[in-house]
């Protein structure tokens, strides 16, 4: 059975993938060059998606506006793990935090971590949640400058995937196309930090509510 939260990713030794969709001028700018160009906007908040298919949700499998490309962005897992480690959840979650002065004290962190729910193939919501991870501050010049090690554009794969779910006889194709995800795995004190562990609804009955979900 898959956790509630888990961080599910293409990952090697090195490096992770993570996912974030743009106009074609950024995107086809940044997948030619392996890098983002000189007037990237490092002043908003960059999120980063290791799941594709919720980055499919998010984009309309790439035509909705803005996000008609899609790139898959190659990261240091150690530039990953930095961000997480110095994350806060972007919502108030009592099974995480002992109150919400505990959760307000991490607002001042250079990342955000919020858990969505991750989609199936058809684009259903699931049971468990899959990891998004908002950039600011520091964390975005890092990533921008440090980080990544190669960016690709995906916006193919995921319009062949998407034509594919069109035709019922297809399905099995489109599951095979998808980019092979498992779990990556983390240090307790980061998984901690980012919030991995089950709600307290789901831990027993009489147990502590009151976590605050959103679809992203």
């Amino acid at each position: 059975m898959i956790p509630p939260r888990q961080i599910r990713a293409r990952y090697d030794e090195r490096t992770i993938t993570v996912y974030q969709a743009y106009n074609r001028q950024i995107g086809e700018y940044a997948a030619a060059h392996g890098r983002f160009a000189p007037s990237y906007n490092r002043e908003r908040m960059t999120w980063i998606k290791p799941s594709f298919l919720w980055m499919m949700y998010r984009s309309g499998w790439a035509a909705k506006a803005d996000q008609e490309c899609v790139l898959a962005i190659q990261i240091t897992r150690a530039g990953f793990e930095w961000a997480l480690a110095h994350s806060g959840l972007s919502h108030f979650d009592s099974a995480v935090h002992a109150d919400r002065n505990e959760w307000a004290a991490t607002r001042h962190r250079p990342v955000r971590v919020q858990w969505d729910p991750e989609r199936s193939l058809t684009m259903q919501r699931l049971p468990h949640r899959s990891l998004q991870m908002g950039l600011s501050r520091e964390a975005v010049h890092r990533y921008v400058d440090e980080w990544i090690v190669g960016i690709e554009d995906v916006t193919d794969l995921a319009h062949r995937i998407h034509a594919l779910l069109r035709d019922p006889g297809s399905c099995k194709a489109a599951e095979s196309a998808l980019p092979a995800e498992r779990p990556y795995p983390l240090p307790e004190e980061i998984a901690a930090t980012c919030g991995m562990r089950p709600p307290k609804a789901d831990l027993g009955a009489g147990a502590a509510s009151g976590d605050t979900w959103v679809d992203g």
